[in-house]
């Protein structure tokens, strides 16, 4: 018996109040009568100061009947028990309480024995609901504790393909994230790692990943996100929200820089909604394992063209330099890995910074142009049109079309 529960007594004759309170067995029942009110106002104010817990209330009192205590008492203290003890047995008055949820309806002169069977009925039926509600406190905290895993199991049966439609957003409610699909979906891999795995300990292993990851989540801060691993040993990401330009570059220096490992980071954008989430993330993983082929130098000269596209002296002999590399060496380098060449990329990046400007800002060509890399609007105008197949204000015109 959880002991504790607070009993007001509200009635207008003293001479009941006394008779109620000297013929309980409070402590018995594991309760404490917190006071005595003769009119309704006065119990309803009583009952909010003392957090009562069980009501005893005479249907006839002064300024405020017992109906209408139990009705305004149920809306500030749910939770709160009554017994209607009245000296009428008119059928209207009980229909109401009874309509009002109270426990019980006794008729003055109250049983002693009666009272307190109904009482021990009540003292029981809150000693459940405490340990109900103390078992849904420790499941809820237990969930709280586990909440990260759990966005982690989760996101990783959203990537493969296990959970869809309705179920997915009922768990992105439950696990407290955003009822929508997410705005990018991110992939990384750690190949240095993996061809050591046969020579390294289990433990070393995943601490290798538990530091990527942190390193990962780390730089994500700012962001909603979750971060998981699949059961090929890949980080996956999941982003609400679109990742700054040059984020997964930057990733993948972070953890190369304290880690001494190679990494591949790649990030795509979801424009399919829900349903496409498994095909984002699988051309997302293929994306990764090209990048896993592609040589040093040609990572290093791509990641220096998407770090310094801005600049319009950006050159193939000055990259090369830089790469101590010949630039007839990394132009064929560049094309037999790429399929493109130093220009083509360059051209790319500067394109594609372009086309996020003119479908997020205001600015004027000619400014877009100068952040995009080239000095002459004219032969940005002709590069975009070359590339996108429409001048840039013909695009921007487009683009606010749709």
């Amino acid at each position: 018996m959880t002991a504790g529960y607070q009993v007001v007594i509200a009635d207008d004759e003293p001479i009941i109040r006394e008779g109620i309170r000297d013929t309980v067995d409070w402590e018995e029942l594991g309760m404490t009568v917190a006071g005595e009110a003769e009119d309704g106002e006065e119990a309803f104010e009583l009952a909010l100061e003392k957090a009562v817990d069980i009501m005893l209330v005479d249907m006839n009192m002064p300024f405020m009947d017992g109906i209408e205590l139990i009705r305004r008492l149920r809306a500030e203290r749910p939770g709160c028990r009554f017994v209607v003890i009245s000296g009428h047995d008119e059928f209207a008055f009980a229909q109401q309480a009874l309509r009002l949820g109270v426990e019980d309806y006794l008729l003055k002169p109250v049983d002693p024995k009666q009272l307190h069977s109904v009482l021990s009925r009540v003292a029981r039926e809150l000693d459940e609901e405490r340990q109900h509600d103390h078992y849904l406190k420790l499941a809820s905290e237990q969930i709280d504790r586990n909440i990260p895993l759990l966005r982690q199991r989760f996101c990783q049966e959203w990537m493969e393909g296990l959970v869809g439609g309705e179920e997915a957003a009922e768990r992105l409610d439950f696990l407290r994230l955003p009822r929508t699909f997410p705005a990018q979906i991110g992939v990384v891999r750690w190949p240095a790692v993996a061809a050591r795995e046969s020579l390294m300990k289990e433990n070393d292993r995943q601490l290798f990943l538990f530091a990527s990851e942190n390193i990962a989540s780390e730089l994500l801060s700012p962001l909603q996100h979750v971060i998981f691993h699949d059961q090929t040993g890949l980080i996956g990401i999941c982003l609400w929200e679109e990742a700054p330009e040059g984020t997964g570059a930057l990733i993948e220096k972070e953890i190369g820089r304290y880690l001494n490992i190679a990494v591949q980071a790649c990030f795509t954008e979801v424009s399919g909604g829900m349903s496409s989430i498994p095909e984002v993330y699988r051309s997302c993983r293929e994306q990764v394992y090209g990048e896993a082929r592609l040589s040093p130098l040609v990572r290093r000269a791509r990641q220096l063209i998407e770090e310094r596209y801005a600049d319009p002296e950006l050159t193939l002999e000055g990259m090369a330099s830089q790469l101590q590399v010949s630039p007839v060496y990394l132009s064929r380098v560049l094309k037999k890995e790429l399929n493109t060449s130093f220009v083509g990329l360059v051209t790319g990046a500067r394109i594609a910074k372009a086309v996020r400007l003119l479908d997020s800002t205001n600015l004027p060509v000619h400014e877009i142009a100068l952040l995009a890399g080239y000095d002459s609007q004219h032969y940005f105008s002709t590069a975009f049109k070359k590339r996108m197949g429409v001048s840039p204000n013909q695009y921007r015109k487009g683009s606010a079309v749709k």
